[in-house]
């Protein structure tokens, strides 16, 4: 396993301008908390790197906690509440292997695509109230995910830090834009009039997921949906290009050391 899962995973869409889209939504610093709705029980608890392993399997960490390009970046975090009980464990230099389980198959996949375009190892094991809705289940492991992303980026150094995608799937294209800058932000744009459902899954959860992302995570993400008529291939899209972009930003930067601002700190 490298240190650098970003090689050839950076699709840019620099020659795509436009507006945001209809029915865009931005959230940016005012995003505060956890997100959550209802009583939020316990918070989330993050337990260092969580993930061991042979270094010679996929997603494997040796036992001196090192990776070939560095320290592991790796975290397991757990969020229990009254309404969900979530587990994540994340490798940012894994090889896309992913197990979610989540109670929603649709967002089960949604999450396999993060996984595997993301070139990270992601385990996602969640429980919640979903005879009700599968909205506290999406929020809080949407929230928990966020909390892994952060502390398995540390201080970031060494990152490039950028990261941007334009992909297409069939008669849809999605674009996405990261920046991992320490600052909680995020603008997202789809087709208005999608089908209120996937399966189980409210398909107007996907900006939400988003936006509890961002904000847990301190990440800028800019989300937009450029064309598109078939509800499932608009929010895998989405999944997709961020996954690219985040893979990008999160690669180590060979040509550059030390902290990726003027500031000295993200």
């Amino acid at each position: 396993m490298t240190g650098d899962s970003g090689t050839g995973g950076g699709v840019t869409g620099d020659g795509v301008t436009g507006d945001a889209g209809t029915g865009g939504r931005v959230t940016g610093d005012g995003m505060t908390g956890d997100g959550m709705t209802g009583d939020g029980g316990t918070g989330g608890r993050v337990t260092g790197d969580g993930m061991t392993g042979d270094a010679g399997t996929a997603g494997g960490v040796p036992e001196d906690g090192m990776t070939k390009g560095g320290m592991s970046r790796t975290a397991r975090v757990e969020r229990v509440t009254r309404e969900t009980r979530v587990l994540v464990e994340l490798d940012l230099d894994g090889a896309g292997v992913t197990d979610a389980k989540t109670g929603v198959p649709f967002f089960d996949h949604m999450l396999a695509q993060l996984g595997k375009h993301g070139c990270l190892d992601l385990t996602v094991q969640a429980s919640g109230d979903t005879d009700i809705d599968a909205h506290h289940t999406v929020e809080d492991t949407a929230i928990t995910l966020g909390q892994a992303l952060r502390e398995a980026l540390g201080d970031k150094a060494g990152i490039c830090r950028f990261g941007d995608a334009l992909i297409p799937l069939d008669e849809t294209l999605a674009r996405a834009a990261v920046d991992l800058s320490g600052r909680a932000y995020c603008v997202h744009a789809e087709p208005a009039g999608m089908a209120p459902l996937i399966g189980t899954y409210d398909t107007t959860l996907t900006g939400h997921f988003f936006e509890s992302l961002a904000a847990t995570a301190g990440i800028c993400v800019h989300l937009s949906v450029l064309a598109g008529r078939n509800p499932h291939h608009i929010v895998e899209a989405q999944f997709k290009a961020f996954a690219r972009a985040l893979r990008t930003a999160a690669s180590r930067d060979p040509r550059a050391g030390g902290i990726p601002s003027t500031k000295g700190v993200l």
